[in-house]
């Protein structure tokens, strides 16, 4: 496969992620930061998003185990993983967050085991 495949391929699958909601325009805002000064930019950002992603729902995970949830403390790192997944256009995590924080709002064990 060629270089100029490769890069179609590359195209269409990011344009598959905007109609599927996975990327939204922060995503494009967050590429037109990356320049020939910092050609990884993008890649470097991403990669530290998943890195505190994981950090946050292990973090979850282990709250969501315990016998007295506490509510708050999940609000906290749902709203981190929320606030990072915003800045850099990860439209349905974001979405997915707000959901969970309103489970938490409402207390609603069922909701957050749901989704978790």
């Amino acid at each position: 496969m060629d270089l100029v495949q490769l890069q179609r391929q590359f195209v269409d699958y990011k344009t598959s992620l905007y109609h599927e909601g996975f990327l939204d325009e922060q995503f494009t805002q967050l590429q037109e930061l990356q320049d020939e000064n910092n050609p990884d930019f993008v890649v470097e950002v991403v990669s530290l998003f998943f890195e505190d992603s994981e950090r946050l729902l292990n973090e979850l995970a282990r709250a969501l185990e315990q016998q007295n949830i506490d509510y708050k403390r999940i609000d906290a790192h749902v709203h981190q993983l929320k606030g990072s997944s915003s800045s850099i256009g990860a439209q349905r995590v974001q979405k997915v967050c707000i959901a969970f924080r309103n489970y938490c709002e409402e207390q609603n064990v069922e909701g957050l085991n749901s989704r978790s």
